[in-house]
């Protein structure tokens, strides 16, 4: 898993947000971990294979032994990350940006084929598109912008639909963002938390919903109208 190494916190308006990099900052890792003993293992850590970690944030499993993961950096006072996206083996004997710079990468995901890399960039609140060649290697590392909604907003994390649509978290909006493949907006589910963050699937015919509502500290589970994408793992 992710370990983006901690936050700073910041209580406003009666929301409790993240506030750049703590004075406890403990660098940023992959991790695995033992569910059922507790036991953590860091896979990869900052300086590995001359990769910069900052706040690795977000991860997906492909079917080649690897996953992909964001880097979404840390903010100080006056000056902010430049990260990118990595590719790295599961045993722990490959670390690789792939992709350089991105802006504030946070939520990732794979179409269902394998072929398209999803991922969504928060302050510039763009999702974004990379054709995969072969395991770990893009076709260009600069992508294609998918889609960018209108006003101001924020993206944050990421799920896909089985028929290959991307869902992705919508912050200031309070609700998800349904995108097609081809960058159309197919619909927005609302919720009730302006701080909405996260997605993912579940349920056995996998039309179960868990979306976090960060605002309001609460994990909410609802019905979709379509399956969502199994995972490789």
């Amino acid at each position: 898993c992710c370990n983006n190494g901690g936050f700073a916190w910041r209580e406003a308006n009666g929301f409790l947000t993240p506030h750049g990099q703590p004075d406890d900052y403990s660098g940023g890792r992959i991790e695995r971990i033992d569910i059922a003993t507790g036991a953590i293992e860091i896979l990869y850590k900052d300086g590995d294979f001359r990769c910069s970690l900052r706040g690795p944030n977000d991860i997906v499993f492909d079917s080649h032994g690897g996953f992909w993961f964001t880097d979404h950096g840390k903010s100080r006072d006056r000056e902010r990350d430049i990260t990118g996206i990595f590719y790295a083996k599961a045993d722990g004997t490959q670390l690789e940006e792939v992709i350089f710079p991105s802006e504030n990468p946070n939520g990732i995901g794979l179409s269902a084929d394998g072929t398209r890399l999803y991922a969504a960039e928060t302050f510039t609140c763009r999702l974004m598109a990379f054709d995969i060649v072969a395991p770990g290697k893009v076709a260009s590392a600069s992508g294609t912008p998918l889609y960018r909604p209108a006003g101001y907003k924020f993206f944050d994390s990421l799920c896909v639909e089985a028929c290959g649509n991307i869902c992705v978290a919508t912050i200031g909006e309070c609700g998800i963002s349904v995108i097609s493949p081809a960058g159309e907006l197919v619909e927005f589910v609302a919720t009730d938390d302006v701080f909405t963050t996260n997605i993912c699937w579940g349920g056995k015919d996998m039309m179960d919903a868990y979306i976090t509502c960060s605002g309001s500290g609460r994990l909410v589970k609802a019905r979709w109208k379509r399956p969502g994408l199994k995972l490789t793992y």
